[in-house]
């Protein structure tokens, strides 16, 4: 019986969706989002993700943690924390929310980042730990220089375009 249970334990990881796999652990998932994680911890009830959300890649969440070695000295000690993400957030790939965190509305999350306290509204954070380094809405107003008005075309229409626009088109670091 034991045997069964792994095996559809490995089922549900490696063949459903992220956000299938998210809801059946027991993520509550809000309104359109992209989930393409599924290292949830193992109390995945405890986290929430609001609308239009796109969680990226290896993103990793905590709701407890650091106690296991400390258990013989102090049995029964135990601590948990929420998640809770808002709406219209992006989190980048292999981020690390660790116990605790609400990341606000509007917020942007970079790529590899340690989110160890709460990130209000309309924020960017970035970095270990993760700190704010700017606002959304700079950022958005920045990039729209840029925007090449690709979205929507298929991978062959997109390819050929990038490839035909100038260099001046493309944002540099």
């Amino acid at each position: 019986m034991k045997i069964i249970k792994k095996v559809v334990v490995t089922y549900r990881r490696i063949k459903w969706s992220p956000e299938k796999y998210a809801r059946f652990q027991g993520v509550k998932i809000g309104e359109n989002c992209l989930i393409s994680t599924k290292k949830f911890s193992s109390e995945a009830y405890l986290i929430e993700i609001g609308d239009y959300c796109r969680i990226a890649k290896d993103v990793s969440f905590f709701t407890h943690g650091g106690l296991w070695s400390q258990r013989k000295k102090h049995q029964g000690l135990d601590y948990f924390g929420k998640i809770k993400i808002g709406n219209y957030t992006y989190v980048g790939e292999g981020a690390f929310i660790m116990p605790g965190v609400t990341i606000g509305n509007d917020v942007i999350i970079g790529a590899g980042s340690i989110v160890t306290k709460s990130i209000p509204d309309g924020k960017i954070a970035a970095g270990n730990p993760a700190r704010i380094v700017g606002e959304t809405k700079d950022f958005v107003e920045k990039i729209k220089q840029y925007n090449v008005g690709s979205k929507g075309m298929n991978y062959e229409e997109k390819k050929k375009y990038l490839l035909s626009l100038t260099e001046d088109c493309f944002i540099k670091k």
